[in-house]
């Protein structure tokens, strides 16, 4: 007997690029059964007029403040609420915790809302070596960092990533040399571009050729707060030339025209509003106590000074630039969810309902099945998720019920907690982790080793 049958929904077929309408059996959190008839289950749920999806994966977020905000979850929530079963945190050369607190806490929880998975941080590495953010590292001290990194790939993670933008005294050298950390074509490296794309894609260029020199999968991270600000199209067609010789380089987007970090970041550093052509007021405040309040010169300055930490949001990208990244023939979705005493940015609670409401429902600019494509089957390629990202006999029963015609973000940049709408149900392991929008098991995900792996 079956443990669960979900009957009536539609369902991707990758191989063949059409959905197609079938009865998916669950057995022992897998999928056991595709097919037109009702087995006998314990339980049977209805999915007419639904989409029945891989669960959806984002490979590119930012995890839990385990160390610093309390053993709670927090953007794992808002990651399940929007129909996401798999993450990958550690992104931009920022881990928030060393891997094995991380996977300690998940283990003290009971579980996690998703499935996480982790690239260690480089610029992490640095910050506990004290080195400047303007300096470049020495040899002795790019060895340590080596020597962290090789570390955390041992507990588990999934390969390393760079923030260039955040410490400008990373050079191409010293990512050259991180990267001999090992040999395995299957990890994966990410990386925050050095500049935005202003005037030139200098940025997109060091990119593609750090990818060409290296043995790993490489991931230029989120491509929409680089790129769309007058420069997308160059950038895209580097980009996929590059990938038609290079399958190893790819790309993340989220769907916003504004992006989020720290106020003490390097990127608000003098100049930068005359380089956006934008005044004070495009900067939203996300925390107290100047939570939804927009900035003048002062109040920024003041923030800069007195609140390094507080999470900002700046409205600086053009939307159709947005949309053409989104609709890319190469590429992923990925939210770059960052959230800060519970506060941040809408993208991480809404990204993934806004691609298939917004775009692929109300624009059209890309199919049902491709924009699932992108944040399903290609994340877990990328990832070697051989189980995940797929709905076959034999896979992981992480799975999305949605219904297409409603499905839509809710979370806006005053308020990041309304949830999505249209999410029928998640199941992850083939259990029923959220109903109707709302939680019903926070603890069938856990820490994905990446040495446990089959590749």
């Amino acid at each position: 007997m079956l443990d669960a049958l979900i009957i009536n929904g539609e369902y991707p077929d990758f191989e063949t690029g059409l959905m197609k309408r079938a009865n998916i059996g669950i057995r022992e959190g897998q999928i056991d059964y595709i097919g037109s008839g009702e087995p006998e289950a314990k339980e049977v749920y209805d999915a007419e007029g639904c989409i029945v999806s891989p669960g959806f994966i984002d490979v590119h977020m930012h995890e839990e403040h385990f160390k610093t905000e309390g053993r709670k979850y927090v953007v794992a929530e808002m990651m399940l609420n929007m129909g996401v079963t798999t993450a990958v945190g550690g992104n931009c050369g920022m881990e928030n915790q060393d891997l094995s607190y991380f996977k300690e806490s998940i283990d003290e929880l009971g579980g996690s809302p998703i499935n996480y998975m982790m690239l260690a941080g480089y610029n992490q590495c640095r910050y506990k070596l004290g080195i400047g953010r303007y300096s470049e590292a020495t040899d002795s001290e790019k060895y340590k960092i080596r020597e962290m990194l090789r570390h955390e790939l041992s507990e588990g993670a999934c390969g390393v990533s760079f923030g260039i933008e955040y410490d400008p005294g990373i050079t191409f050298e010293e990512m050259m040399y991180a990267a001999e950390v090992s040999d395995d074509p299957d990890l994966l490296f990410a990386a925050h571009y050095r500049n935005d794309c202003i005037t030139d894609i200098d940025c997109i260029h060091e990119l593609i050729r750090f990818a060409e020199k290296i043995p790993m999968k490489f991931q230029i991270s989120h491509l929409s707060s680089c790129s769309a600000m007058g420069k997308m199209k160059e950038s895209l067609d580097a980009i996929n030339a590059a990938m038609d010789n290079n399958p190893r380089l790819d790309f993340d987007t989220y769907p916003y025209n504004a992006f989020s970090t720290t106020m003490g970041s390097a990127v608000f550093e003098d100049g930068c509003m005359e380089t956006w052509g934008k005044s004070y007021d495009s900067v939203l405040l996300t925390d107290e106590p100047y939570k939804n309040v927009r900035c003048t010169k002062e109040i920024f300055e003041k923030a800069r000074a007195e609140y390094p930490e507080m999470l900002a949001v700046a409205f600086v990208m053009n939307e159709d630039e947005i949309a053409a990244a989104v609709a890319n023939k190469y590429g992923m979705i990925g939210s770059d969810a960052i959230i800060s005493n519970g506060g941040g940015h809408p993208r991480a609670a809404g990204t993934f309902p806004r691609v298939l409401g917004k775009y692929v429902r109300e624009e059209g600019r890309l199919s049902l099945i491709d924009g699932l494509r992108k944040m399903t089957l290609t994340p877990a390629d990328r990832l070697n998720l051989k189980s995940k990202g797929r709905i076959k006999e034999g896979c992981d029963a992480d799975l999305t019920i949605f219904d297409p015609k409603t499905i839509k973000d809710g979370a806006t940049f005053e308020d990041i907690t309304i949830k999505p709408t249209g999410i029928r149900q998640v199941m992850v392991a083939g259990k029923t982790a959220l109903k109707d929008g709302e939680i019903v098991n926070g603890r069938l995900g856990g820490f994905v080793d990446y040495r446990k792996l089959t590749r």
